[in-house]
């Protein structure tokens, strides 16, 4: 079994990899961080999808999807539709037990989609603030995402912070 600390450098390296395969849109390597029945052992071929290991996901403003398959095609909607996007994570939290992990974290995302026609440059980059849960399974081959759920944050209107709503 390896040491406490390992596991968590394991764990936020993993973290870290994930978001950086999205900021570079390589859907094959962000494919490879998302768990399989067959990194816990279980025969794909006699398998029902929805017994062991499934994965899930929820992206802000979006349902749960669940199965791989759904997870999957997610990424590659989002990737196909955003010319640029950078993570700056914050607020990252990471607790292991067993072949378990739960990151938490605040993503602090920049994107920029499509120019508008016939401009060559970049869409209008646009900020958004998330908040986020990674949980990860440990495999032989790593660490792996078994459940992505990611909230945005609610910004502060001008005239909200330390008003007194009292009468």
């Amino acid at each position: 079994m390896n040491a406490p600390h390992t596991d968590v450098e394991q764990v936020e390296a993993a973290n870290t990899a994930f978001y950086e395969a999205v900021e570079q849109g390589d859907f094959e390597k962000v494919s490879e961080f998302w768990l399989t029945p067959s990194d816990l052992g279980v025969d794909e071929s006699y398998h029902d999808p929805a017994d062991v290991g499934v994965v899930s996901c929820v992206h802000p403003g979006w349902p749960v999807l669940t199965g791989r398959g759904e997870v999957l095609r997610s990424y590659a909607l989002i990737m196909a539709n955003t010319d640029y996007i950078q993570f700056f994570l914050t607020d990252v939290h990471i607790s292991v037990t067993g072949d378990t992990a739960l990151v938490t974290c605040t993503e602090n995302i920049l994107s920029g989609g499509p120019a508008p026609e016939g401009d060559d440059e970049l869409g209008p980059l646009v900020g958004q603030l998330v908040v986020a849960t990674n949980t990860y399974r440990r495999t032989p081959s790593g660490w792996k995402l078994w459940s992505h759920h990611a909230s945005p944050v609610l910004a502060e209107t001008e005239g909200e912070e330390g008003e007194d709503t009292t009468p």
